[in-house]
């Protein structure tokens, strides 16, 4: 495979010429794809693909397929195309990219495509996205709501992959390895510099990617927050392999004080002595790169979790008597402004990045501004704060999971990008975390504070959207209305279940929502699958599964807010968390293993799926033998939802009136006996003083002998 040089910088938003635009799209969706395919060219055989080289990722064929249906999957959320290229594919490949629990990361649930079946979906996808880009409106500058914005976002979210796949390719035996053209370590090694102190004055810094900005950003980059930086001195070279070592020497990976409570629990799980990838044979330590193994380079920046990066500064804190600790967010931004280039003015990186230089790390003395190395690249930075929105955050509607689920206080910062970082990556204002026990190329430099205190913020999981807010409002909180016909979730729920007798193994609460109903189904199933297509309803269910207590806030009036919150314990559903399970999906194009209930509960799903029709067609293959499909439905068609052809009813065909239930009756008759049907009545919250009820239609279906 050929390998294309040089990496090509990200097209700017604004312009003056439309069709100059649009070939500046092209050619760096071009390049992207070409550099992608490229890296997964030096595995040399198709065994190593489905190999699990990283015990908390997929194997590597998801990654090789996942960046193309990504393509796919948001073009058909965003209503730009209406046919999928391979549903299996693009449902294998589609979520399970970070360590989330509802992501199932069993290899033994996913019947995996060939390589060369991938190969040819890339093709297919590569060519789509060429005509798309050559007949799409386009208008400038750019906007987030525009056809360009998805393409630029598709490219970006390659550009992120071509990264955490090239930390998996890494962690496969060198026997799977053949270096290919342009993939080249460096072979500079020598002993490292000692490292020592600059001072940096502190400021009031405004973080925040200003609206304005001409580059493509991510959702968490927006918004705004003023921070207060005291004075600090940080470390001049980030810390390197031979610094690290006297930690390693000094039988720091067998001393618990050095480490936090998290930290401990991943040294007694994991059993580690050294960096993930190093080794040491006959007395000798060597160090893993992309695809060949060295001797430890000892000015080379070390490769660490942020455990082992807490860890360290622990001890050199103990060590020197000093307040060391790693910089938090706002501290390292203060040294990247101390690099005013920006990846759209540099003619050559001022780092060792955007793969201008080589397929690995360098000396940690290489690239100097004002004092301080590799003030971007090389490796990325681990800080101290957990990453969190700013104040204006809003997620982008056709990414809502980019960033939400990691608003959870497990993922922390890094900053400054690696050798591999390309496009929104090496830029400003860029902002991307992991769990702290994950590795990445991440290295860390500590600072020298004056006191003790350590200057971040919390991240405080409340919710305040007010649609999942509501939600989570009217699941698990009493309406206040008294009505004795009113039938809530968890009374809906109860009131289905004596009118059938299904068996009572497994059941499946499609469109679940914030889960109260799949927790109500568990009360009389051993086990219970909820499955929601919005990562940010499915978080609540989990972290009430999981015991954590959910927040949320709703209006009383106005900005008038009313805070609340739910757990296991308070709803008595301590004993059902262990028969539940949540996971990210979608309805119409469901994963394999989500097969063999005995009864399937879809509540309110209907009227917002982007073609309820297809989801229904074949629902039939999800159940056992005698099993039931539960239905309820207001039928309030929506075409902000499910665009109007192809709405089940609420339309005039042939000149006759089509209503919601006939079309169920025309759809589910061929598999389908129809049980029961009856009206109830449920509400829904805006605030204290307004709340709606709607007269919504049950529906129970018995699959047919």
């Amino acid at each position: 495979m050929e390998y294309f040089e040089p990496t090509l910088k990200p097209p700017l938003l604004t312009g003056e010429s439309i069709e100059q635009k649009r070939q500046q799209i092209k050619a760096y969706f071009h390049n992207s794809w070409t550099q992608y395919q490229s890296l997964f060219s030096n595995i040399n055989n198709d065994d190593a693909f489905y190999k699990k080289a990283e015990r908390l990722r997929h194997p590597l064929i998801f990654y090789f397929g996942h960046t193309a249906t990504f393509f796919i999957n948001k073009l058909i959320l965003g209503k730009y195309i209406d046919k999928r290229i391979d549903p299996h594919l693009e449902a294998i490949c589609a979520v399970g990219v970070d360590e989330m629990s509802w992501d199932d990361l069993d290899s033994k649930n996913y019947d995996w495509p060939a390589v060369d079946a991938v190969r040819a979906y890339r093709d297919k996808v590569y060519k789509l996205i060429n005509q798309i880009i050559d007949d799409m409106p386009l208008l400038l500058p750019i906007q987030q709501d525009s056809l360009a914005w998805i393409i630029l976002m598709g490219i970006e979210h390659e550009r992120i992959h071509l990264e955490t796949s090239s930390v998996i390719i890494r962690m496969l035996d060198t026997s799977d390895i053949t270096e290919q053209a342009g993939w080249q370590a460096c072979q500079d090694s020598a002993p490292a510099p000692k490292n020592s102190f600059v001072a940096i004055t502190g400021k009031t810094l405004q973080q925040g990617k200003p609206q304005a900005n001409a580059t493509y950003g991510w959702d968490n980059e927006y918004g705004q927050k003023s921070m207060d930086v005291a004075d600090f001195e940080a470390s001049q070279y980030l810390v390197s392999n031979q610094e690290f070592l006297s930690f390693v020497e000094a039988g720091g990976y067998q001393k618990p004080q050095y480490w936090t409570e998290e930290g401990q629990a991943w040294l007694k799980s994991q059993q580690p002595n050294m960096p993930r990838f190093w080794s040491k044979r006959n007395g000798q330590y060597w160090q893993r790169n992309l695809t060949s193994e060295m001797p430890l380079p000892l000015n080379w920046p070390v490769e660490v979790n942020y455990l082992e990066a807490k860890a360290f500064c622990n001890w050199l804190a103990q060590t020197t008597g000093e307040f060391i600790r790693l910089p938090t967010e706002a501290e390292w931004q203060l040294l990247r402004d101390i690099q005013p280039l920006e990846l759209a003015n540099w003619n050559e990186a001022p780092g060792n990045i955007n793969l201008e230089f080589f397929a690995s790390s360098c000396p940690v003395n290489r690239f100097q501004v004002d004092g301080l190395f590799d003030v971007i690249g090389n490796v990325w930075q681990w800080t101290e704060t957990p990453i969190d929105g700013f104040d204006g955050f809003k997620v982008h509607p056709l990414y809502d999971d980019f960033s939400t689920p990691t608003f959870d206080g497990k993922h922390n910062l890094i900053k400054g990008g690696s050798w591999i970082s390309t496009g929104n990556e090496a830029q400003r204002d860029s902002r991307y975390a992991f769990r702290r026990h994950f590795f990445q190329h991440a290295g860390f430099r500590y600072i020298r504070s004056q006191t003790s205190e350590l200057p971040v913020e919390p991240v405080v999981i409340c919710e305040t959207q007010a649609d999942i807010a509501n939600q989570l409002q009217d699941q698990y909180l009493s309406s206040g209305l008294n009505i004795a016909e009113l039938k809530p979730l968890a009374k809906r729920v109860e009131h289905i279940l004596k009118r059938v007798k299904p068996q009572a193994t497994r059941a499946l609460d499609l469109g679940c929502g914030v889960g109260r109903g799949t927790f109500e189904l568990a009360k009389y199933f051993e086990h219970v699958d909820g499955i929601d297509f919005t990562a940010r309803h499915i978080q609540h269910a989990l972290a009430i599964k999981e015991q954590q207590t959910v927040r949320f806030a709703t209006s009383i009036e106005g900005e008038i807010l009313d805070y609340h919150e739910v757990n296991l314990a308070k709803l008595k559903f301590t004993s059902l968390a262990d028969k539940v399970g949540f996971y990210q999906g979608d309805a119409h194009n469901l994963k394999p293993q989500f097969t063999g209930y005995d009864l399937i509960y879809a509540d309110s799903l209907l009227e917002h799926l982007y073609d309820p029709r297809l989801c229904l067609s074949a629902i039939q293959q999800r159940l056992n033998p005698q099993g039931y499909l539960v239905l309820n439905s207001a039928y309030q068609w929506d075409e902000s939802a499910t665009e109007k052809a192809k709405w089940l009813g609420g339309i005039k065909v042939n000149g006759e009136n089509l209503t919601g239930f006939d079309a169920l009756q025309s759809i589910l008759s061929t598999h389908f006996d129809l049980v029961t049907q009856e009206e109830l009545l449920q509400s829904q919250g805006t605030n204290a003083r307004c709340l709606s009820v709607q007269k919504s239609h049950l529906t129970v279906w018995r699959l047919k002998s």
